[in-house]
C-alpha cells in the first residue's frame, strides 16, 4: 500500500455533498446546521410594539423563586422573593425562569406574565440532568452502557416527568468531551471519546424533545457548556482554557453539531475564558463558530452570572461594560445577573449596542417560546391531573433501572468470583455506601428526594436468601470508632465481603475538582484492612469519575464500577452481583494508573518516542518516571460473565469517497453463559499532515449471544469518517494507509486498509 503524503495539500478535499452522505459525519464537520426559524407575523408584530425595557426584559432569565426546589446549585446573587419577583414579570422584566418546579407555581407566574402590557408567556428551564423527581445514573455512568438508544429512551421518560412538573426546556444534554478525570463535571457528560458523545449528544436531543417540540411532553434541549469548557488547566472548574483551532474542531465541537443537528434550539455559553478571551464575551466562539461554522440558528445563553464574571476575568471595566460586551459576542439571554434589564436601554440609546443586535437576540428567544407552542398554549405542561400521573410512574422507575443496570462495568473478576450465589455464601457488605441513601444521586440530581432510592443493603437483601451482615468500616473521609475493628470481625466471618466505597455524592459534579482522584484515605484503610483477612473482596465502587486506585481496591479480585446510579442503585446492583443480569457496561473514561497522567485519553497522540508495548518503561522512550504511558482500565474496558472469540476478519483494501469501510468479523460466544459482546473498531492514520490519534474508535456493536454461538458482524465506517483537520485549517480525508483493530473483550484482531 502506497503511504500517503505528509504534505496539508496532498489529500482529497471533501465536499459537503460527501459529508451529508452520512448523518454521523455531518454532525461530525458541523454541516448539518439548525434550519434558520423564519420569522412569523405574530413575532415581527411583538417586536415593533416592544420598548427596549421589554426586548431587555424577554433576554433575561432568572432563577425561580416562586417555586424553589430547595437545593442551591448556585452562588446566590439578587436574591428578591416570590411577590418582588411576581411584580417583575408583570412589568414584563422576565422572559424566563429556571430551576423551579411543580405545576401549582407555575400556573401563578405565567398567569403574572399573561398581565404584562403585551402578555408574552414565560418558559420555564432548569438543570435536568439525570433525572428528574425520579433519579437516573449519571450521564457518565449511562454512558457506559454505550447504547444511543437506551439514552434516547431514558431522555424521554425524564421528558415526560420534568414537563409534567411545569418545565419547558433543560439544560442539558453536556456534551463536552471530557479528558482530565480531575474535573467534577466529567459526571454530567459522556466521557472521553469523541464519537460516543457525538452519538448521545444526538440521541438525548432526540428523546427530550421528541417528535413534536410543542407537545405538552416536549422539552427544549440544550447542549452545553460552549465550547472547550471541560479542557480546563489542571481540571480546575471555571479556569483558563488554552488549545489550537484544530483541536477544538476536532475534538470538542463535533458533539455540538451533533446536538445541533437533532435539532437542538438553544445552547449556553461556557463560564470559562478560551484562548485568552472568556466565552461570554468571545464574538469568534460565539457568533463566527457557533452561528457561521455550525450553522446555529437557536438561542445562546449565558451560564449563571457569567457576563457579571467577565469584570473578574479582567475583560470589562464594569456592569454595563460587561452587558456589551457579552451582547456584542452573541450572548442572547443574560441569566440571572439582571445586567440586560439594567444596562441595554442605555447602551442602545448611547449607540454601544445596535437595536438590531439586541432584536436579532429577541426574534430567537420569542422563536423558541413559539416553536414550543407557548404563544397558542401559555399553559402547556401547567396541568396538575398530568403531574400526578406522570410523576415517579412504576414506568419511568423501569427505565431507570434499566439504565442502572446497563450503566455497571465489570472491570475484574478472577476466578469466577462473580456472579454470586442467592444462597449458601456468607456475605459482609462493608463500607460507607451499604445502607446509605444520601449518596445514591449524585450530583445534580434536582427535584429527587434521596429517601425514595434503593440502598445496596436493600437490594441485595431482596435476592439474597440468606441473612446479610452490614458494617460501614468508616466514614467517607474520616474514620469511625471502632469501624475497622468491627468490618474486620465481619471480613473474618464471612465466605465474600462485598466493598461499597469511593466518592460522596458531593464530590463529583460542578464545582469539585479534585486535585488528587484517588480513594479517600479513610475509605483506603478500611480496604487495607478487610483485605488483609484474606477473605475475597469484590468492590462497589461508587464514583462520578474515573479514579486512579490503590492497593488492595486496584488489585481486589472482584471490581464492579457503580458510578452514582440514581434512586434504583440497590436493585440494580444485586440483579448484577447475583447473575439476574449480565454487566453488560463498557468504560467511557480511562482510569488512570495515577493522578498526576491527567489528562488523559486513550486516543492521545502519537509522539517520536513512543515506547514499545513489549517494555512501556524503556529508557529514553515517553512514559513518566514513575509509570507508563498507558491507563489502568483503558477507554472501553469492561468484561461480562462469559467470554468472546474472534475470527475470519475481513478489511476491503481500498475505500474511495463515497465508500464506507464495511468491517467484517465472526465473534462467537466461547463461555458457558449468554452474554453480550462488545465489538468496536479503531482506526489510526499511518501518515497524515498532523500527528494523529495513536487509536481512535470508529464503529461499536453489542451481539448478544448464546453459548457456543457463532456470528458475522458487520461494522460500517463512513469514508468521511477518516478525515481530519489538516495543516491547512481544512476538513478532509488524506490518502494512504491506516490500521485498523477489531476486539471484543480481552480478544483483538489487526488488519489495514488504504484510502484513496
Amino acid at each position: 500500500m502506497t503511504q500517503k503524503s505528509a504534505r496539508g495539500g496532498a489529500g482529497m478535499r471533501i465536499g459537503r455533498r460527501a459529508l451529508l452522505a452520512g448523518s454521523a459525519q455531518a454532525a461530525l464537520l458541523g454541516l448539518l446546521p439548525v434550519a434558520a426559524r423564519a420569522s412569523s407575523a405574530r413575532i415581527d408584530g411583538l417586536i415593533a410594539r416592544m420598548t427596549i425595557a421589554e426586548k431587555a426584559g424577554q433576554l433575561s432569565c432568572f432563577n425561580d423563586e416562586i417555586r424553589p426546589v430547595g437545593a442551591v446549585f448556585n452562588p446566590v446573587v439578587d436574591p428578591r422573593g416570590a411577590d418582588a419577583m411576581l411584580a417583575d414579570i408583570r412589568a414584563g422584566r422576565v422572559g424566563m425562569l429556571f430551576n423551579g418546579y411543580g405545576v401549582a407555581g407555575a400556573r401563578r407566574a405565567q398567569a403574572a406574565a399573561l398581565k404584562s402590557r403585551l402578555g408574552i408567556p414565560l418558559v420555564f428551564a432548569a438543570d435536568v440532568i439525570h433525572g428528574c423527581r425520579t433519579i437516573f445514573p449519571i450521564p457518565l455512568a449511562e454512558a457506559a452502557a454505550f447504547d444511543p438508544e437506551l439514552s434516547e429512551r431514558a431522555a424521554r421518560a425524564v421528558a415526560e416527568e420534568a414537563s409534567a412538573g411545569g418545565l419547558h426546556w433543560t439544560f442539558a444534554p453536556v456534551v463536552d468531551v471530557a479528558r482530565d478525570q480531575r474535573w467534577g463535571r466529567v459526571a454530567e457528560g459522556a466521557g472521553e471519546d469523541v464519537l460516543l458523545n457525538r452519538q448521545l449528544a444526538a440521541a438525548r436531543v432526540r428523546g427530550f424533545q421528541g417528535a413534536d417540540l410543542r407537545r405538552a411532553d416536549s422539552l427544549l434541549a440544550t447542549p452545553k457548556h460552549f465550547a472547550g469548557y471541560s479542557a480546563v488547566r489542571g481540571g480546575m472548574e471555571y479556569a483558563a482554557v488554552d488549545m489550537s483551532v484544530a483541536e477544538l474542531r476536532e475534538t470538542y465541537l463535533p458533539p455540538f453539531a451533533a446536538g445541533f443537528g437533532a435539532g437542538a434550539g438553544a445552547t449556553i455559553a461556557s463560564f470559562t475564558d478560551f484562548n485568552g478571551v472568556p466565552a461570554t464575551a468571545n464574538r469568534w466562539l460565539l457568533t463566527d463558530v457557533l452561528r457561521g461554522e455550525l450553522g446555529f440558528a437557536g438561542v445562546c445563553v449565558s451560564d449563571y452570572d457569567a457576563d457579571r464574571e467577565l469584570i473578574a476575568h479582567g475583560v470589562a471595566s464594569d456592569e454595563a461594560d460587561a452587558a456589551r460586551l457579552a451582547m456584542l459576542a452573541g450572548v442572547d439571554v443574560s441569566m440571572q445577573s439582571g445586567f440586560y434589564n439594567k444596562y441595554l436601554p442605555g447602551l442602545v440609546e448611547s449607540g454601544k449596542v445596535p437595536m438590531a443586535r439586541v432584536d436579532e437576540a429577541v426574534r430567537r428567544v420569542l422563536a423558541l417560546k413559539e416553536a414550543l407552542g407557548l404563544f397558542d398554549d401559555p399553559f402547556r405542561s401547567l396541568d396538575a391531573g398530568a403531574e400526578k400521573r406522570r410523576t415517579a410512574t412504576p414506568a419511568i422507575r423501569a427505565v431507570a433501572r434499566e439504565v442502572a443496570t446497563r450503566s455497571i462495568v465489570l472491570l475484574r473478576n478472577e476466578g469466577d468470583l462473580l456472579p454470586l450465589p442467592r444462597k449458601g455464601k456468607r456475605i459482609a457488605l462493608i463500607g460507607p455506601f451499604g445502607a446509605d441513601k444520601a449518596n445514591l444521586n449524585g450530583p445534580w440530581s434536582f427535584a429527587g428526594d434521596a429517601k425514595d432510592g434503593i440502598d445496596l443493603a436493600t437490594g441485595i437483601r431482596a435476592l439474597l436468601d440468606a441473612p446479610l451482615v452490614v458494617e460501614a468500616g468508616s466514614g467517607v473521609h474520616e474514620p469511625l470508632a471502632g469501624g475497622i475493628t468491627r468490618a474486620v470481625a465481619a471480613a473474618k466471618g464471612a465466605d465474600v465481603v462485598l466493598l461499597a466505597i469511593g466518592e460522596a455524592g458531593d464530590m463529583s459534579g460542578e464545582g469539585n475538582s479534585r486535585a488528587e482522584i484517588t480513594v479517600p484515605a479513610a475509605q483506603q484503610a478500611l480496604a487495607e484492612a478487610v483485605a488483609a483477612t484474606g477473605t475475597p473482596v469484590v468492590v462497589l465502587l461508587k464514583s462520578g469519575r474515573a479514579l486512579a486506585l490503590e492497593g488492595a481496591v486496584r488489585e481486589a479480585p472482584a471490581l464492579l464500577c457503580t458510578w452514582f446510579l440514581g434512586e434504583q442503585t440497590g436493585a440494580a446492583v444485586a440483579d448484577v452481583l447475583f447473575g439476574v443480569r449480565e454487566p453488560t457496561g463498557r468504560l467511557p473514561v480511562s482510569f488512570p494508573l495515577a493522578t498526576g497522567q491527567q489528562p488523559w485519553s486513550y486516543d492521545r497522540r502519537s509522539t517520536g518516542r513512543p515506547a514499545p508495548n513489549s517494555d512501556p518503561m524503556e529508557p529514553g522512550r515517553s512514559h513518566w518516571r514513575d509509570a507508563p504511558d498507558r491507563a489502568l482500565f483503558p477507554f472501553g474496558s469492561g468484561q461480562g460473565y462469559t467470554r468472546f472469540a474472534l475470527a475470519e476478519l475481513h478489511v476491503p483494501a481500498r475505500v474511495t469517497q463515497g465508500q464506507a469501510v464495511e468491517v467484517r468479523v465472526v465473534v462467537t460466544n466461547a463461555g458457558a453463559r449468554r452474554g453480550e459482546a462488545f465489538v468496536r473498531a479503531d482506526i489510526h492514520d499511518r501518515v497524515a499532515s498532523r500527528t494523529r490519534p495513536v487509536r481512535q474508535m470508529k464503529a461499536y456493536a453489542r451481539v448478544p449471544l448464546d453459548p457456543g454461538e457463532r456470528r458475522v458482524v458487520t461494522l460500517a465506517i463512513p469514508y468521511a469518517e477518516l478525515a481530519l483537520v489538516a495543516a491547512d485549517g481544512q476538513w478532509r480525508v488524506e490518502p494512504g494507509a491506516f490500521d485498523l483493530w477489531v476486539g471484543a473483550g480481552d480478544e483483538e484482531l489487526h488488519s489495514q486498509f488504504e484510502a484513496a
